[in-house]
Parts: structure tokens; C-alpha cells; sequence
């Protein structure tokens, strides 16, 4: 694989996993209100080959955060307990837009990698058609 292929593979992993990452940030951000939700939480894995790393990444499986959700007072609520209480979410906005900020500009330097690839590689065949 030449080495310009190799950076654009390695680039698109990297855009895929952010894409995903991303994913799971907006569907945490969207069930801020949902009660009883857990956050989900996927970490990056390193792609494996034939016994060995070839540098590309993936992410992991998903898990649900199992840190304690937030009690909320709300004694008309259908959802409520005889002390007027349920379970709300525990996802954070703060670190769920602060993760999806990351994410989003992981992806968009990747996609710079993979453009510079793209270039280097159309101008390398240009030089050698001539």
C-alpha cells in the first residue's frame, strides 16, 4: 500500500470514528430531558490486521454510563415516587457540547489530512504522466 493510500485510510478511520463519536453526543444531548436515560460512551480501539496495529481506529463498543442519575422533585409527574421524586438522565450538556466540539473538529482535521493526501497523490501521477 503506498504511502498516500495508507494516509487517506488512516485519515477516514479517523473521520468515521468522529462521525460516530459525534453521533452519540447529539443522541446524549437530545435525551438530556428523557427520564431514566443513560449516557452512552464509546471509547476508541485500535485496528488490528493480521496480528498487527495498522494505526487506523474505530470506535469501540457502546456502553451506558452507570454514574447515578439526578432525582428531580416532581410530585404530578406519572413517573414520580410516593416522595414526589424520579429519575431524570445523567448526561451533562456542558461535556456533552464540549465532547461534540472535539469530535467535530477531530473530523475536520482529518478531512484535511485526506485532502492533502488526495493532492499529493493527483500531483505525483500528473508528474509522472509527463
Amino acid at each position: 500500500m503506498s504511502d498516500f493510500t495508507q494516509s487517506m485510510a488512516l485519515s477516514a478511520s479517523g473521520m468515521k470514528a468522529q462521525a460516530m463519536r459525534l453521533r452519540h453526543s447529539s443522541e446524549n444531548i437530545a435525551n438530556a430531558d428523557t427520564p431514566g436515560y443513560h449516557r452512552k460512551i464509546a471509547a476508541f480501539e485500535k485496528v488490528v490486521s493480521e496480528g498487527a496495529s495498522t494505526g487506523e481506529v474505530t470506535l469501540g463498543p457502546v456502553r451506558l454510563d452507570r454514574s447515578e442519575l439526578t432525582q428531580i422533585y416532581e410530585p404530578g409527574h406519572p413517573m414520580a415516587d410516593e416522595n414526589g421524586y424520579h429519575d431524570g438522565s445523567n448526561v451533562d450538556l456542558v461535556v456533552e457540547i464540549a465532547d461534540a466540539r472535539e469530535a467535530q473538529r477531530s473530523y475536520e482535521a482529518n478531512l484535511r489530512m485526506f485532502d492533502q493526501a488526495r493532492q499529493m497523490s493527483a500531483s505525483l501521477l500528473e508528474l509522472l504522466r509527463r
